[in-house]
């Protein structure tokens, strides 16, 4: 699991981030990105709400336990809602589901197109009878 740095590198790393970018969008210089992942600096509140507006998980960060808005699911009671970013739709999911959309996540494009395809060709009798 590790400790705060090496969480935060995960996250960054999860979000197909740079340092530089990072950094950027935490409002702090490389260096001190560097500082945090390193352990040798802690980041600040406001760091953190900044990284968490791009989507950091910042209760992974200090727990190592995934949120479940980080997994996708809305932050309120509904079950769906529309995502700001168009089409999207979140809703809360399983542990099984979360698993699923994180092997998901780790595989390459080869084997998310073999996923798709598995999982197209198991709904179609679903779709079929309604």
């Amino acid at each position: 699991m590790g400790d705060f740095s090496s969480r935060l590198r995960e996250e960054r790393k999860r979000l197909g981030l740079s340092q530089e970018a990072l950094a950027e969008l935490g409002g702090v210089k490389l260096n001190a990105q560097s500082n945090y992942e390193t352990g040798k600096r802690a980041p600040d509140a406001d760091y953190l709400a900044r990284v968490a507006a791009h989507g950091v998980d910042v209760a992974f960060l200090f727990s190592g336990q995934r949120s479940l808005a980080a997994r996708g699911a809305p932050a309120n009671d509904e079950r769906s809602q529309t995502a700001a970013s168009g089409d999207t739709v979140m809703r809360a999911v399983t542990r099984e589901e979360a698993a699923l959309l994180d092997n998901y996540e780790a595989a390459d494009e080869r084997g998310r197109a073999a996923a798709r395809g598995v999982l197209d060709a198991l709904a179609q009798p679903k779709r079929a009878n309604g």
